[in-house]
């Protein structure tokens, strides 16, 4: 690992356009902020809603609760094997037409008056329908959704007029990646987190180092101590148009590893053995700059990366302070006891480290609504935060 004198204030000679001023707080705390990052953020760019392997099957699909879009998706893999995504309304007066989070059919009804509509989204179905006046069921099926599928991501977009494809809008994300075997890793675990704090605070506190020696003293820290420097240093940092990566570099096997983490090593990656470097049962290349890049899809989206194990966040408004925050961690598909045991040991030592992120995210918001302050002094090591804020302010004066 590089020593203090080696990194001295050295993302923000990289990215120089990026300044170094204080950052204005009222972006996280303002309603009408709030609302226009809705309409100008949310509701013009791509956003990831799942990932291929919830629809294994035709007929399978899912719903995902856009609030801060106001609106309701239905995801569906068709009888063509095709996925694709609708409003979830019914065209006749309204209704929300899947009421569960999942499951499959081979033709979706409403249960207000029953219109039915099969698996692309066509109305085949209308009781009473010569009651109607000249109804037109080509032109009455479900409202579609612009979906696209990147590396088994399904992402999509709300604005009707979008020009820009999801591989257009990754850029450089698209090509980084290039080589990760997100298809191997299809094994999940999942936790959700209700909080009562702007969506930009809870990602702040996730896409920089600098707290990691602090807040993370008893968890994360022990895969980048490091003798030579007492505080964390990122390995690299990426800025682009919308999206950034920041990448640690681990301490290699390090000292101290208790018998329980040796054990589930022995059988696949965990949480800070990966994060550390360390070897360990099915190791595999994969597009890495550090042991664990964090890379931020914008506007609310990470995928962190380590060998043979990653991690995702969704992070969706709800109000300007309340935020759900949903996180996967996806794993090979274990082959027997010993690799099942190494996912639940991964699983619970990435959960002990979100709980310590959550107890100061509340805290934050709180404390940013009485007005003291009215600024953030980010140092070096947050320029993804200040280019984050940017890229924020940008959509919401620009729309784009």
């Amino acid at each position: 690992m590089p020593t203090a004198d080696d990194k001295e204030l050295i993302w923000t000679k990289k990215y120089p356009e990026l300044g170094s001023a204080p950052v204005p707080i009222e972006p996280c705390c303002s309603p009408a902020y709030f609302e226009l990052e809705r309409e100008r953020v949310f509701r013009r760019t791509w956003l990831n809603v799942g990932r291929v392997e919830e629809l294994p099957n035709p007929g399978d699909y899912y719903v995902r609760e856009l609030a801060v879009c106001r609106t309701s998706v239905l995801v569906m893999r068709g009888r063509d094997r095709k996925i694709s995504a609708f409003h979830n309304m019914c065209s006749h007066r309204g209704n929300k037409l899947v009421w569960e989070s999942k499951g499959n059919c081979r033709a979706l009804t409403c249960k207000f008056h029953g219109w039915t509509y099969d698996t692309s989204g066509r109305l085949i179905g209308v009781p009473d329908e010569k009651n109607f006046f000249n109804l037109k069921k080509d032109g009455n099926g479900l409202t579609a959704v612009k979906c696209e599928i990147w590396q088994g991501f399904i992402f999509v977009n709300l604005d009707p007029d979008a020009s820009e494809s999801l591989l257009e809008y990754l850029g450089e994300v698209a090509e980084q990646l290039k080589g990760y075997p997100f298809d191997k890793l299809t094994s999940w675990y999942t936790y959700h987190a209700d909080e009562r704090v702007n969506w930009k605070i809870l990602l702040d506190a996730q896409q920089e180092g600098y707290h990691v020696p602090i807040l993370h003293r008893r968890t994360f820290v022990k895969a980048f101590e490091s003798e030579s420097i007492p505080y964390y240093r990122s390995v690299d940092v990426r800025l682009f148009r919308r999206h950034r990566m920041l990448a640690a570099g681990g301490t290699g096997d390090r000292q101290g590893v208790s018998p329980v983490e040796t054990l589930a090593r022995r059988y696949g990656a965990t949480t800070f053995g990966a994060m550390s470097g360390g070897d360990y049962a099915g190791k595999v290349d994969s597009p890495l700059t550090g042991t664990f890049d964090f890379w931020v899809i914008f506007p609310n989206f990470v995928i962190a990366i380590m060998e043979g194990t990653y991690f995702t966040y969704n992070i969706w408004p709800l109000a300007v302070d309340h935020t759900l925050w949903e996180v996967r961690s996806y794993y090979p598909p274990p082959r027997n006891a010993g690799e099942r045991f190494s996912q639940e040991y991964a699983k619970c030592t990435l959960r002990d480290p979100l709980l310590e992120d959550g107890s100061v995210h509340e805290a934050i918001q709180s404390t940013l609504a009485s007005g003291a302050k009215t600024h953030f002094n980010f140092q070096d090591e947050e320029i993804t935060l200040r280019h984050g804020h940017k890229v924020v302010a940008d959509y919401v004066r620009d729309g784009k």
